[in-house]
C-alpha cells in the first residue's frame, strides 16, 4: 500500500450536507482511506491509496458530484465570493416577486381576468429561477440517499405550484370549489429558505479573512548579510538556516532565529500576549512576526519562513477552520426519515381512495394535500427565525454572534479558559504606585516623553493626570534597550530604568527606596527606579489592572457549572496573583499559541471549551474551541477568528450569551416539536383519515390555511426572544 495525503480546494458547496455527500460517496470508492470536507474551509483533505486511486480521479469524483476543486487558492476565494453575490441576488429576487404575487393575490389593484397569467408568470420565475437551487441540491441528495431539507423544499413548492399550474390551465379537472391556488405559498418558502442560506454564507465568508491578514505579519523582505558582510534585501522565502540577518528599529523579524549580535526590545504581543517588550540579547531567541521596538540586532536564521512559529500558527488556524462543527442538524437527520415517508403516505393514500374505494377524485385531493400540508414552511422556519430574532436580541445587548450555529453548543460548555492580558485586564499598563516626590515628576515626565515605550507613556500618562505640564526642553537622551534611559541634563544625571541600569552606573540604592522596589516587585509589578546625580529618588510601579466585571463573570461560571481556567503568556507569578484575585485554581503560565491550541485540543476530549480572548496570539485557540470570544477592542485578527464579538467589551456580556444561547435553543426546540407534531397530525387528516366516521375530507385550501398558521406560530413564538430577559 502506497498512502499519499491530498488537499483540496472545493467550491459550489451550499450547506454541510454538501460536504457530509462528498464523504459520504469518496468513502464508499476503492483505493480512498479516508476523507475529511469541510463546509466551513471549502477544503477537503483525503489520503488515498495511490496504488489504485490518482489525484486525478478524485477531482474527477468530485467534479461529477456536481462541485468545482480549485487548486489555488485565489480562484477559490473568486468562486466564492462570486456564489455569495448570486446567492445575495437570487434573494431579492425572490423576495422582490413574492411581494408582488401578494399584492396581486390579495388586492384589487389589478381586475384584469388576466391577471391570474401575471401570477403564473411570476411564481414560475421563483419556481424555476430562484428555486433551481434547491432541485439540484435535492437531486444530489437523492442520489446519496442523503434526504435533506432541500428534499422536502423541492417536494413542497412543487406539489403547491403545480396543483395551482393545473387549476389554472385544466380547471376541468377540478371541481369548482376545489379550484384554489398556492403559488404564494410557494414563493414564501423558497424566499425564506434562500434567506437562511445566505445568512449561513455570509457567516462563512467573514470565517476565513483573519487568515489573510495574518499571513501579512511577517515581512515580505529581510536584510541579509553576505559573506561579504555586505547587506542585501532579498524575499524571505529565499532565506536558509545559518543565514545571518540584520533587523533594525521598528523591523518585523522576518523568521524564527537567535541573536548573534546587538540587543534590542521586541514586542512579541501577537506570539506571547505578553503585555511589555521583552528584552533579547545574544544567544535569545526571536520569532517571526515579532516587532523590533527599540534596538538592532543580527540573528542566525533557525528555521525557514515555511516553518516559523508563525507559519505553524497559521497552519493550526487552518485545521481548527476545516474541523466537522459539531452541530446537530436536527430537522436534516428527521427529513431523512420524513421526506420518503411523506411520499410513501401521498402513494399508499392515492392507491386506497383510487384502487380500494374507486374514487380518484378524492385519490387525487387526498395525495395533493399531503404533500401540501408537509410542506417545510415551518419546519424550514423554525431554526433560522429563532436564530434571525436571537442575534438581533444579542447585538441590542452588544453581543455580535458572528457564527449562529454555536448558540446550539454554548449550554455544553463545561470549561471556559481566559486569555489574560487584554482580557481579564485592561491591557494598559499604568502607575499602580509610587514613592517619588512630586517635585520630581515634571522633569521625569519630560525625559519619559522623548521615548514610545509603554512604559514611559504609562509614567507621562500618570503625570499629566495630576495637571503637571512635562514641557521642559530635553536634549542628547540616550536610550539604553533593555536597560531604560540616561541623560545629563546641565550637568544633572537622570536615570530612569531597571535595578541594572542603576547598579551598572554605580548607584547607591537606599534602603527606604530598595524596600519598596521589592515590595512592589513580589507583588509581580513592574518596577523603574529613578535616580538624579547617583542617588536614588524612588520608582514607579507599574500593573496591569483586572477588569470592573472580571470577579463577577468568573463567580457566576463557576455557579452555573462552568470550570474557569487562565492560560497566558505572561510569567508565572503576574499569572497567579491575578488568578487569585478571580479564585481561579487552574493556571497555566507561560505558554506560547501552539501550547494553548494543544492544552485547547486535549480538554476538548473531556467536554466542549469556550476560549475568550483578544490578540493576535489568541487566534488558533479562538479557532480550535468550540466556541471562541473575542473583545471589540482586540485584534482585527482575533475578532474575524471569533463566534462571538463582544461589541461592548464587556465581559458580563459572556453570561448574556450563555442565557442567549438556553433561550434560543428553547425557542428552537419548541418550534421543532410544534411543526413536527402538526406534520404528524396533519398528514393523517389530509389523507382522509376522518372522512369514513365524519365525511371531512380536507382541501388544499385548508391544507395551505393549515400550512400557513403553523408557520405564523412558529415565527411568533421565535420573536418573544426580543422580549426575554437574559
Amino acid at each position: 500500500m502506497s498512502k499519499e495525503n491530498i488537499n483540496l480546494n472545493i467550491s459550489g458547496m451550499t450547506c454541510v450536507n454538501c460536504s457530509n455527500g462528498i464523504e459520504k460517496f469518496l468513502n464508499k470508492q476503492k483505493g480512498i482511506l479516508s476523507t475529511k470536507v469541510s463546509f466551513a474551509s471549502s477544503e477537503g483533505e483525503f489520503q488515498i491509496d495511490s496504488e489504485f486511486y490518482s489525484k486525478e480521479k478524485l477531482i474527477s469524483k468530485i467534479e461529477k458530484l456536481g462541485y468545482k476543486v480549485e487548486e489555488d487558492i485565489k480562484a477559490l476565494e473568486k468562486e466564492q465570493m462570486k456564489s455569495f453575490k448570486d446567492l445575495r441576488d437570487l434573494f431579492i429576487t425572490a423576495i422582490t416577486i413574492t411581494i408582488a404575487i401578494f399584492i396581486l393575490s390579495f388586492s384589487n389593484i389589478i381586475k384584469n381576468p388576466l391577471n391570474i397569467y401575471f401570477i403564473f408568470i411570476l411564481a414560475s420565475v421563483v419556481q424555476y429561477y430562484c428555486g433551481s437551487r434547491f432541485y439540484k441540491l435535492a437531486y444530489k441528495a437523492i442520489i446519496n440517499r442523503n434526504y435533506d431539507m432541500n428534499v422536502l423544499v423541492a417536494l413542497g413548492t412543487s406539489a403547491a405550484y403545480f396543483y395551482s399550474s393545473f387549476v389554472i390551465f385544466f380547471p376541468s379537472l377540478f371541481p369548482e370549489h376545489l379550484r384554489f391556488m398556492y403559488f404564494d405559498g410557494a414563493a414564501v418558502i423558497i424566499s425564506f429558505v434562500i434567506l437562511g442560506r445566505f445568512l449561513e454564507e455570509n457567516s462563512k465568508h467573514k470565517a476565513s479573512d483573519f487568515l489573510k491578514k495574518l499571513m501579512h505579519l511577517a515581512p515580505e523582505n529581510a536584510n541579509l548579510i553576505d559573506k561579504n558582510n555586505q547587506v542585501k534585501v532579498i524575499s524571505v522565502k529565499k532565506l536558509q538556516i545559518k543565514d545571518n540577518v540584520l533587523i533594525k528599529t521598528g523591523e518585523k523579524i522576518p523568521v524564527d532565529g537567535l541573536v548573534i549580535e546587538g540587543n534590542a526590545d521586541i514586542n512579541t504581543a501577537m506570539i506571547t500576549g505578553e503585555s511589555l517588550p521583552v528584552f533579547k540579547q545574544v544567544g535569545d531567541d526571536v520569532l517571526a512576526g515579532t516587532l523590533n521596538t527599540n534596538g538592532v540586532i543580527t540573528i542566525e536564521v533557525t528555521k525557514e519562513s515555511n516553518d516559523t512559529t508563525l507559519s505553524k500558527i497559521i497552519k493550526l488556524l487552518k485545521s481548527a477552520q476545516s474541523k466537522q462543527i459539531p452541530i446537530s442538524r436536527f430537522a436534516d437527520k428527521i427529513a431523512n426519515i420524513f421526506v420518503p415517508l411523506v411520499i410513501i403516505i401521498a402513494i399508499m393514500t392515492f392507491l386506497v381512495w383510487g384502487l380500494v374505494f374507486d374514487n380518484f377524485q378524492n385519490a387525487i385531493i387526498a395525495s395533493i394535500c399531503i404533500l401540501i400540508i408537509s410542506c417545510p414552511c415551518a419546519l424550514g422556519l423554525a431554526t433560522p427565525i429563532a436564530i434571525v430574532s436571537s442575534v438581533s436580541r444579542g447585538a441590542k445587548e452588544g453581543i455580535l454572534i458572528k457564527n449562529p450555529e454555536i448558540l446550539e453548543q454554548i449550554k455544553d460548555i463545561e470549561y471556559a479558559i481566559f486569555d489574560k492580558t487584554g482580557t481579564l485586564t485592561k491591557g494598559n499598563i499604568s502607575v499602580s504606585n509610587t514613592d517619588i516626590n512630586e517635585e520630581y515628576f515634571k522633569i521625569i515626565a519630560s525625559i519619559e516623553k522623548y521615548s514610545e515605550h509603554p512604559i514611559s507613556k504609562a509614567i507621562v500618562s500618570f503625570v499629566e493626570d495630576k495637571n503637571i505640564l512635562c514641557d521642559k526642553k530635553v536634549e542628547d537622551i540616550n536610550i539604553i534597550a533593555g536597560y531604560g534611559i540616561k541623560v545629563v541634563i546641565d550637568n544633572v544625571e537622570y536615570l530612569l530604568g531597571n535595578k541594572k541600569l542603576l547598579d551598572d552606573n554605580k548607584v547607591l540604592i537606599s534602603k527606604e527606596h530598595l524596600d519598596f522596589y521589592e515590595k512592589e516587585l513580589n507583588k509581580s509589578n513592574g518596577v523603574i527606579l529613578v535616580s538624579i546625580n547617583k542617588k536614588t529618588v524612588g520608582s514607579f510601579s507599574l500593573e496591569d489592572e483586572l477588569k470592573e466585571d472580571a470577579v463577577e463573570v468568573i463567580q457566576n461560571l463557576r455557579s452555573i457549572g462552568i470550570k474557569p481556567i487562565l492560560l497566558t503568556g505572561d510569567n508565572q507569578i503576574t499569572a497567579y496573583r491575578i488568578a487569585e484575585k478571580l479564585e481561579i485554581n487552574e493556571v497555566y503560565a507561560q505558554v506560547i499559541p501552539t501550547e494553548k491550541y494543544e492544552l485547547i485540543k486535549k480538554l476538548q476530549e473531556k467536554s466542549k471549551v469556550m476560549f475568550i480572548g483578544d490578540g493576535i496570539n489568541d487566534a488558533p485557540s479562538i479557532k480550535q474551541a468550540n466556541i471562541g470570544i473575542t473583545l471589540n477592542s482586540g485584534a482585527d485578527i482575533s475578532k474575524d477568528a471569533g463566534d462571538i464579538v463582544l461589541i461592548n467589551n464587556e465581559l458580563k456580556s459572556i453570561i448574556k450569551s450563555i442565557n442567549l444561547s438556553i433561550e434560543t435553543m428553547k425557542i428552537v426546540k419548541q418550534n421543532l416539536f410544534w411543526a413536527f407534531v402538526y406534520n404528524t397530525l396533519g398528514i393523517p387528516i389530509a389523507a382522509g383519515i376522518l372522512y369514513p366516521f365524519f365525511g371531512i375530507m380536507l382541501t388544499p385550501m385548508y391544507a395551505g390555511i393549515a400550512m400557513s398558521f403553523s408557520s405564523v406560530t412558529v415565527v411568533l413564538n421565535s420573536l418573544r426572544l426580543k422580549l426575554k430577559k437574559i
